[in-house]
Order: C-alpha cells, then structure tokens, then sequence
C-alpha cells in the first residue's frame, strides 16, 4: 500500500460494488470485501477478500480493527447496513447516522413505528414473531394486506393475501427470507401513477440530491413485487414531489442523519396522500446510482466513497434529466436454460447499454426477487410518448429466451 493510501472495507460482493470499488480505486485508495461467499464477482475487482457474514457485527469489528479500515460501506447490500452502522459507530468512522437511527431505518416493524409516532402517513401495520401467531390475529386485518419480513430486501419474501384463504401461505413465504424470525403484515395501499425507488444524499443532515423514478413491475413475473423497470424523470406530480422531499428531510433530522447515500422508495396512493415507504442509508440495488450519473450526471457513488473515507463530497443539487432514460431490469419467466435476448430491431435505435449477466446455458430462474435479475438494458428516448409506450410493453420487445 501507498503512505497516503486509505483503506475502503465494502460488506458484501455484488456486481452492484464494481463501480463503488472503481470510483476508490480512482481516488487511489484501497479496497476489501467481506462476505461469506469468495465466488461473488466484485472480489475479483476488489485489492483484498475476507471471508465473514455481512450480519454478524462482532466479527466483522474484529476484522475492521484488524485491518485498520478507513471506513465501511454497505453499498447496495441490505443485510450489511446495521453492521456497517454498528462498526462505524465503534471505530469512529464516518456513516450517515448513529447505530440505533440505523436500526429503525432497516427494521420495517421499527420504521413504521418511527413513522407514526413523528405523524408521517403511514400504512396501517401489525407485526408478529410466528406465522401462528400472526394467523390467531388475523381477525384485525384490513383486507388485502401487504405480507413481508421485517428485514430483507429485494422484495425477497413479499407477497400479497387477498383474504384469510391466502395469507397462511404469504406469511410462510415471509417466513422463510427474515433473517430475526419477525414478519409485518401492512393494509394495502392502492398506488396513484407509479411507486418511485431511487437515490438521495444528504450533507450535514440537508438534503441535497432528492431523485424520484416511475418504478414498474412485471405482472407475469413469479413475484409480481419484484422491480423489473425503472424510468426518469418522474411521472409523479411536482407537488408531491415537493411534499415527500420536505418529509425525508424533517425524517432526517428526527433521526440525526448526517452525510450520505440513500435508497428511498415512496408513493402517492388513491387517498391522496404521499407515503414514504423505505429509507435506507445505503445505494439501491439494480444500478440505480448508475443510471442517475446516466440520466442526470449525477456522480453519487464517488460522493457516498468520499464520505465513508472522511473526505470532503462534491456540491450536489437535485437532479436534471437529460431526455428520458429507462432501465429494463433483465430477468427470465421460467426456470430453465440461458439461450439468448431476443430484441425487436425497431428498439435498437434507443439502447444506450446492454449487460447480460448470463452466458448460453447458464441456468436461469423465474423471477422471485432481484436476486433472480440476470442483466440490465438501459434505453434513452427523446420524448416520454415514446418511453411510456416501450414501457406499458416490455415482453413485446425485449424477451429472455430460454432452452
């Protein structure tokens, strides 16, 4: 190592690193993963492996100390955040709250609570330690309801139960993707226009850089929750926008937030209020930081580095959309055999990336959750007449073939 290198420990080993591990590596410094997995692909990129769970906190201190990191980061990997939090805490590091902030942001059971002892909207929602004890309450559900563990990401474990017929099956579903053993049970709510999933940042607690996104979902996929597009700019409504951006930040300064990266997921529901759904200290899944230095130019992941480093982060203001860009989150119908993407010639004109995870007969999965993506498509239109109509169709254009 040089004398003035730093020492960035990243939890985890998802493709969704490499760029966090390049923006280090750009500014000199020195990368470790962690993560109980050595095959994970962003090891390869990274200076250093350790093998160690993300989840386990007291392990991942001792390797921290060991090493003499710099800082920590739970880039894109949910798991990982709390510990990230907890060993930052511990050592003195730069992170974008305290421990326990960071515990309610990750507990969904925690943060709906938060949300409504501070009077954000928020769902109606019981929590339970059992799929038994969840069933004996019941009788208070407002039917249909949301189903998912109070822990896991990527819409792992989140189903829908119309009526008590379904929701023993749902709750086992949420079962099986906790990682504490506690499943929340949440009233629906009916969505106006899109769900937004997308980035900010914060600096000493202000919210500099507050992105929006017209999430979409594949109805035919295995998990009709699971994420499948995204698009900027935003469909939702400026005063809406305004609202829930004036709500994350009284939301960050209940909590002390300070300075960092933020997946955020909110939405405009049919009873005309704005509801802020997730917040957590860390970048989203599914490229989304990437495709925001796409659409808007904005470098989030050098900034949230900078940060865990303890370095001084570039000005951000909020974004500015350059025409209107689309990320088609790649993914198979059925399990089976990696073949080929089929691709209509008259979509070609608008495709700005192409990255398929997958080569010709890997094995391929129906599509559960984000862990199930094999790849991303990212298209640019020059007007949202054209991306509304390649979006109200995906399968008609693009489609995983499989053998």
């Amino acid at each position: 190592m040089k004398g003035n290198q730093k020492k960035l420990l990243l939890l985890g080993g998802l493709r969704y690193l490499v760029p966090v591990i390049e923006a280090a590596h750009k500014m000199g410094h020195y990368v470790i993963t962690a993560d109980y997995l050595p095959g994970n692909i962003a090891h390869r990129y990274s200076d250093e492996f350790q093998n160690v769970s993300v989840i386990d906190k007291e392990a991942v201190l001792r390797v921290a100390e060991r090493l003499q990191v710099d800082g920590i980061m739970s880039f894109a990997v949910d798991p990982g955040v709390e510990t990230a939090s907890y060993v930052a805490e511990k050592l003195g590091l730069s992170f974008q709250g305290s421990h326990e902030s960071v515990r309610i942001l990750q507990n969904k059971d925690l943060f709906r609570r938060f949300l409504a002892d501070n009077s954000f909207n928020v769902p109606r929602s019981w929590s339970f330690g059992s799929v038994e004890e969840a069933m004996s309450e019941a009788g208070a559900f407002c039917w249909p309801v949301i189903v998912k563990p109070v822990d896991s990401a990527g819409s792992k474990g989140v189903s829908k139960a119309e009526d008590m017929a379904g929701l023993k099956a749902a709750l086992e579903y949420a079962a099986e993707e906790t990682h504490c053993g506690r499943i929340i049970v949440e009233e629906y709510l009916e969505k106006k226009g899109f769900s937004s999933d997308s980035e900010c940042f914060t600096i000493d607690g202000k919210l500099v850089f507050c992105s929006f996104s017209d999430q979409r979902f594949d109805p035919k996929a295995e998990n009709p929750y699971a994420p499948s597009a995204y698009s900027w700019p935003p469909s939702m409504p400026e005063e809406t926008q305004a609202e829930l951006r004036s709500e994350i930040e009284r939301l960050a300064g209940l909590l002390g937030l300070r300075t960092g990266i933020y997946n955020v997921e909110t939405r405009l529901c049919t009873d005309g209020k704005a509801y802020i759904m997730e917040v957590s200290p860390r970048g989203g899944g599914n490229r989304l930081a990437e495709m925001l230095r796409l659409a808007c130019g904005a470098d989030l992941i050098t900034n949230a580095v900078k940060d865990a480093l303890g370095e001084n982060t570039e000005e951000m203001t909020d974004p500015v959309y350059d025409g209107f860009l689309a990320e088609v989150v790649l993914h198979a119908d059925i399990d089976g055999r990696f073949s080929h993407l089929d691709l209509a010639d008259e979509m070609k004109q608008y495709v700005v990336e192409t990255d398929l995870w997958v080569s010709r007969g890997d094995k391929v999965c129906g599509f559960k959750g984000a862990n199930n993506a094999i790849g991303t498509l990212v298209l640019r239109f020059g007007r949202r007449e054209l991306l509304e109509e390649a979006m109200a169709d995906i399968s008609s254009w693009c489609r995983i073939v499989t053998e």
